[in-house]
């Protein structure tokens, strides 16, 4: 039989438990409870947070005691006994680096006096001999089970912009969608769509199929509409959307990557901007006044793609739409009716009060001919009344001053419809236009990276660009489209 000591610590300051011995270069408080669900007997080269629990730990007795408890300051020696094994060699055994000083412990701690057997000694002999490094990422995974969530988060984050992740990727390279079915086969059921130009992670390859998972649909594909491997490597780059998302209150978007640097316009909260370049601290973006810089600091950066839609999601939409649309053609009805009945009013005391909203159009401008009939047509016409008006950031006065999201939103709301003064969010409002600005009818709201416009036809949109420009009418292909989106 063996006397052995059980000790039994609890952490007040950070400290290093390592292959059955306890060392620290700071104070530690006993605490009396064992946590052997923490740590295994074997012990490894661990920094614990403050206040953590340690497990009971075993060390055989090298002197006869019959103390029941000791406190205060005592040397390693006198707490845990020696054996042939010097602190540095364990730590050295361990992998680890020198964190801490290994002439004295100080602690104070419950130390107990039990008989143990032969086998058992021996089991924690061997429990000592286990490997430390494993033992290390065990314990590392439950004790910093945060960090390790971050760092994961971390990893995943910088995979999605690796090209050799996009190795991984199946992107649809059709006309319109590609079917996602349950077996590998046409005669399998449709679960979902997968749209030209959506990606999927592979999965695996089947007699001429690819089974792959995205967003909530997993299925096969036809691999003769889709591409991964190399030909996804390089689709991705053009398919895929890296946006810089703010999240801080107003961000400055300045000419060069320095503070010291002039601002060349702000950027609200939540407002997304494209990506052009990612460097030290900085990330270049394009905005409405020109490319910039803004600080990496105060963007969360994403690369966006479109995933598969599983059948459920598709009627799920498609009903929502259609009421929405519903819904707007019917506010857009009743606000006309109002405008026409106040247009009679004032003609009848012989003003000329006929914008609606108290809104005052720029007599000066001669608006373009909008080719078109319906409430599409009708929005687009009203919005160009107000060209050559001021921009003002933050604003939504058609005639004082709106930015460019505050400009889409009063139109609309001369018409009942309510819209969200944010660009962003403008790219999730009513319905997509399938083929973009190609197949863009007047009224349709066109958004760009931090930027948002009504289409009013003939390749034109009518938009608040910058405070030196104003309302004006441009190119609707000046830049990158993101979205089209339809209300009616």
């Amino acid at each position: 039989m063996h006397k052995v000591r059980s000790v039994m610590v609890l952490f007040s300051t950070t400290a290093v438990f390592l292959a059955g011995s306890l060392l620290d270069n700071t104070g530690v408080e006993a605490a009396g409870v064992a946590m052997a669900d923490i740590l295994p007997a074997s012990g490894a080269a661990l920094t614990l947070e403050e206040g953590t629990a340690v497990e009971e730990i075993y060390v055989e007795e090298t002197e006869e005691s019959t103390e029941e408890s000791v406190s205060g300051s005592a040397s390693s020696d006198e707490l845990f006994g020696t054996d042939d094994s010097s602190f540095e060699d364990i730590l050295a055994t361990a992998g680890g680096e020198e964190v801490i000083e290994f002439d004295t412990f100080a602690a104070g701690a419950a130390v107990g006096i039990e008989e143990i057997t032969d086998e058992e000694l021996e089991e924690a002999h061997i429990r000592e001999a286990a490997d430390v490094s494993t033992a290390a990422v065990a314990i590392g995974s439950k004790v910093s089970g945060e960090i390790k969530d971050e760092e994961a988060a971390a990893i995943a984050e910088a995979e999605a912009r690796d090209p050799e992740h996009f190795a991984n990727l199946v992107i649809a390279k059709c006309s319109g969608a590609v079917n996602v079915r349950d077996i590998p086969s046409t005669s399998g059921e449709v679960v979902g769509k997968l749209y030209d130009k959506s990606v999927g992670t592979f999965i695996e390859e089947e007699d001429g199929w690819y089974k792959i998972s995205s967003g909530n649909v997993t299925g096969y594909v036809n691999a003769e509409y889709c591409v991964t491997g190399e030909d996804a490597i390089e689709l991705a780059k053009k398919v895929g959307t890296r946006l810089a998302v703010v999240n801080t209150t107003t961000l400055k978007v300045r000419t060069e990557p320095s503070t010291d640097a002039s601002v060349l316009t702000l950027v609200p909260i939540e407002e997304d901007l494209l990506v052009l370049e990612e460097l030290d601290g900085w990330v270049k973006v394009t905005c409405e006044d020109g490319d910039g810089y803004v600080s990496a600091e105060y963007v969360d950066l994403h690369t966006e793609f479109v995933k598969a839609e599983s059948k459920a999601e598709e009627l799920a939409r498609l009903a929502k739409e259609e009421e929405e649309r519903k819904a707007a053609r019917a506010a857009a009805e009743r606000a006309m009716a109002q405008r026409t009945a106040a247009a009679r009013q004032s003609n009848n005391r012989n003003t000329n009060n006929n914008n609606g909203g108290g809104s005052t159009r720029n007599d000066t401008y001669a608006a373009p001919s909008i080719s078109g009939s319906g409430l599409g047509a009708d929005v687009a016409k009203y919005a160009c009344q107000f060209v050559g008006n001021p921009y003002v950031y933050g604003g939504s006065s058609l005639t004082n001053g709106t930015d460019c999201s505050g400009f889409v939103m009063s139109v609309y709301g001369a018409y009942g419809v309510s819209l969200p003064h944010s660009s962003r969010a403008d790219r999730s409002v009513g319905a997509e236009v399938e083929g973009g600005l190609a197949n863009a009818q007047p009224g349709d709201i066109v958004c760009y990276s931090g930027h948002v416009a009504l289409y009013i036809g003939n390749g034109q949109i009518v938009h608040a660009s910058t405070s030196k420009t104003g309302i004006i009418i441009s190119n609707a292909s000046y830049k990158d489209v993101l979205a089209v989106r339809r209300i009616f």
